[in-house]
């Protein structure tokens, strides 16, 4: 790695360099980084939004407030990508969200609904599946051409893309990043403001939160500003008349807003579990028995299922903000994102630390989950260093729950390396949603259809 001094010079490889957000998110933040310069090269099997991408962070370089001196240029291969990288970003879309739709609507089909279908479920598994074959072939390659770099992972199944990595070599330095919990920090200091009528409105960073869990499945057992014991806050709310409460499907498409969350499911796992779960409740929708069952049922809850076709009309139309900067119909602002990377990268060079929530293999910091399995903990940064932060054991009853994904997600990792078709399906089987008989699910899975490159 690079030498750490008052202007440090990086290599970046960016594989899904035509990433339509975090890509662009990492253009911001590294345009105000002051202290770092250095060239991100941009790999994309297409390579054209890649292109884009190279012009619009070398404009943002042009602009003012860019304190940084940043060279971003798209390669053709992934190994001139990799090759003596310090970072390796992965944020790609595994396979194209026409794919997305057809496993939901298969699921839909047989009468399981799910708001997002990119984690767990039938269609999240089954994403799971061709994201390990896809993952299981970066991790030979960064092995090869940058077996010291800090690898950063954004794609989500999480947890599977992650584990994968480690699983095929298991000498990469690799973590991946969410902000789901970052949400809930917020929800957390709103109500600390609310009831505790603080002088300053405390920020998310503010508020300290114990994290164990699994990507998206992710709870909280300890919650603090100050002194004050925020999950008694959180009990006092839902005691409330009104903030427990079913809705209906008008009340929730009012909103137009298909990211809508009304904290129903997180508050009701917590009325009977007394740990509250760190992610929105349409992913919390999808751990969970009984939710998926019908669309009226998700309403009930607050829920509206984000469609696909909005998911590929904002693909589509995407490229076209950068075409709006690049061709002065919008103008760029230096502003932070909110977002960590930059303030990882900076640890990681040893020129700060913190501590923040990040997935890693479990290397006992959760007592009671499966050591090597891909979990979600608080972790501190520091020079060359990600140390996870133990945090403990989960509640027996939550801990069954987990361990089952767990176990589902280890299963399709494992199929997708063996290229086994029987072990893909227990896994997708064994998923608490999948609330079908046997031979019906059967026929879902095989109408779902195996990536390409299984075979």
């Amino acid at each position: 790695m690079s030498n750490v001094n008052q202007d440090v010079h990086l290599r970046i490889a960016y594989i899904g360099g035509g990433s339509r957000g975090w890509a662009r998110t990492l253009m911001n933040d590294l345009a105000i980084a002051q202290d770092l310069n250095g060239e991100v090269r941009l790999y994309d099997i297409d390579s054209e939004v890649a292109r884009l991408n190279e012009r619009l962070g070398n404009w943002i370089q042009t602009q003012p407030g860019a304190v940084s001196q940043w060279r971003y240029r798209t390669v053709d291969s992934l190994a001139e990508a990799l090759r003596g990288a310090d970072f390796v970003f992965i944020s790609i879309q595994p396979g194209p969200l026409e794919m997305m739709a057809h496993e939901i609507a298969v699921a839909e089909k047989y009468g399981l609904y799910f708001p997002v279908g990119d984690t767990t479920g039938a269609p999240g598994l089954m994403r799971g599946l061709r994201s390990a074959i896809i993952f299981s072939g970066f991790a030979e390659a960064i092995a090869e051409f940058a077996p010291s770099a800090w690898v950063i992972n954004y794609t989500n199944p999480m947890s599977i893309c992650t584990r994968t990595l480690t699983k095929v070599a298991p000498g990469l330095k690799v973590f991946g990043c969410c902000h789901e919990v970052f949400g809930t920090q917020q929800l957390l200091a709103e109500l600390a403001t609310h009831y505790l009528k603080p002088d300053e409105t405390p920020s998310r960073d503010d508020i300290q939160v114990n994290v164990l869990g699994i990507n998206h499945f992710t709870w909280i057992n300890r919650a603090y500003y100050l002194e004050h014991d925020l999950l008694e806050i959180v009990r006092r709310h839902i005691a409330r008349p009104g903030v427990l409460r079913p809705y209906t499907q008008d009340e929730v498409e009012a909103t137009r807003n298909w990211f809508h969350d009304a904290n129903q499911i997180k508050f009701e796992l917590f009325k009977r579990y007394g740990l509250l779960a760190a992610a929105g409740d349409r992913h919390l929708s999808e751990f969970v028995p009984g939710f998926t069952r019908s669309p009226e049922e998700l309403f009930r809850w607050g829920i509206i299922r984000t469609p696909v076709w909005w998911r590929i009309e904002r693909w589509r139309i995407a490229p076209q903000i950068a075409l709006d900067y690049l061709e002065g119909r919008r103008t760029w602002e230096p502003q932070q994102s909110g977002e960590e990377a930059l303030r990882q990268i900076r640890a990681l060079l040893g020129l700060e630390d913190f501590v923040t929530n990040v997935n890693m293999e479990n290397c006992g910091q959760i007592e009671n989950l499966p050591l090597r399995a891909v979990v979600e903990t608080n972790a501190h940064f520091s020079r060359n260093q990600v140390r996870p932060l133990a945090a403990g054991s989960l509640a027996a009853g939550v801990q069954t729950q987990v361990a089952r994904h767990i176990a589902n997600q280890e299963m399709i990792i494992e199929a997708a390396l063996r290229r086994d078709k029987d072990l893909a399906f227990q896994a997708i089987f064994n998923d608490p949603t999948t609330s079908l008989p046997i031979d019906k699910a059967w026929d879902m899975f095989n109408e779902i259809g195996l990536p390409e490159g299984f075979w």
